[in-house]
């Protein structure tokens, strides 16, 4: 039944078959890896086991829907004009594709065997990487995704907790052996190590869950990505083995986001976003973060033709789009910037005004700026 509601993995584990996933989530968190996310500290109570979450479940079903690509996701690295967005966002939202399957299937379930269930997709505090491989879909590569002997590093995950005592599959073994193409190939050494992920030095999160001005020793390494980053899954061998899910219309590539202009996106207000993005999961960050990344792009591309479009959005109302366009401006046209600084003195934002004096605006990490919040000594 998985299969025919587009499924491509489905295993089963027991509700206590990743003991230790509570364990390392406490240590990433107090090693303050997770940044921004201040959500996975409030609900890590939850996060901890199957159980914490909802006590009656018994076994979980975990789930896997291929979005492997049809085409190359590094083709664009060279191309500075264009913005790169990850695989996963170029075509419907996923939380709403794989969701509205797990319904279905979680009706198929409750009428064929009279229990009680609830779904999961990540938006939900579950730890559904370590759930998968306890449920033999795959094992945790080094980039600490899910890696699949058939489907490489494609897979949207969703699990089923259910109360029944269902017979369980044989958990995923490591075959990441000596491997290591997707620790050399992340452009901000995300990884101390392998297995191990700092969210704050990775693009994906700098592009998508980062609120404030991206930290400068960032900037240049990201190229022209402007939402999330592929580049740690693109280059798993395991990949070889992936057909493409193009078969799985939800999730085919919408051309407009295949290679977009970085030219008409710095150009968006919120009616221009909301239009562009509509169904794509890109819409949750909102203009604002995506323009700022884009216009950091457009300070790594090298293209004059984007400088008239950058002082434009010097008197942008947001200040991270502002402060962005600076540091942008200044790496394509040195003379225009000194031209412009005369905004400086009328400047009523910290990080902006910063940025015009070519300072680091903003703590290494957000997460620094968070804790000093929580401690009322200011804010990032």
């Amino acid at each position: 039944m998985a299969a025919e509601l587009g499924f491509a993995a489905c295993g089963i584990a027991p509700a206590d078959a990743a003991p230790r996933s509570g364990e390392r989530l406490r240590e990433w968190l107090a090693e303050g890896r997770h940044g921004d996310m201040i959500w996975m500290e409030e609900r890590a109570h939850h996060r901890e086991s199957p159980a914490a979450l909802w006590p009656e479940v018994r076994s979980v079903i975990a789930l896997g829907m291929s979005y492997a690509p049809a085409a190359d996701p590094l083709a664009l690295a060279e191309e500075g004009d264009r913005g790169r967005i990850s695989v996963y966002a170029q075509g419907g939202d996923y939380h709403d594709v794989v969701k509205r399957q797990l319904k279905a299937l979680g009706r198929w379930l409750a009428n064929a065997a009279g229990c009680d269930l609830k779904v999961f997709v990540d938006t939900a505090p579950v730890m559904e990487k370590p759930l998968a491989e306890a449920a033999g879909l795959g094992w945790q590569g080094k980039h600490t995704n899910l890696v699949s002997r058939d489907h490489g590093s494609w897979l949207f995950l969703g699990a089923i907790y259910t109360t029944l005592d269902l017979e369980p599959d044989w958990g995923g073994v490591a075959s990441c052996g000596s491997c290591d193409a997707c620790q050399r190939a992340c452009p901000t050494d995300a990884f101390p190590a392998p297995y191990r992920l700092d969210a704050r030095r990775c693009v994906s999160y700098l592009t998508i869950e980062h609120r404030g001005p991206i930290p400068h020793e960032f900037r240049s390494r990201m190229g022209n990505r402007i939402y999330g980053c592929d580049d740690c899954l693109a280059v798993c061998p395991w990949n070889k083995f992936a057909a493409s899910a193009a078969a799985n219309r939800a999730f085919l590539p919408r051309a407009e986001l295949t290679a977009p202009s970085l030219g008409d996106l710095l150009d968006l207000d919120d009616a221009g976003f909301r239009q562009v993005f509509a169904g794509s999961p890109i819409k949750r960050i909102g203009r604002d973060r995506m323009v700022r990344n884009v216009a950091v792009a457009a300070g790594n591309s090298g293209d004059p033709a984007l400088v008239e479009r950058l002082i434009r959005l010097l008197d942008d109302p947001a200040p991270v789009v502002r402060g962005a366009a600076v540091w942008a401006l200044g790496r394509l046209d040195a003379a225009r910037w000194v031209a412009e600084r005369w905004r400086v003195a009328q400047e009523q934002d910290d990080d902006v005004r910063a940025e015009w004096a070519g300072l680091q605006p903003s703590p290494a990490f957000a997460g620094e700026g968070q804790a000093r919040k929580r401690q009322g000594e200011g804010s990032s």
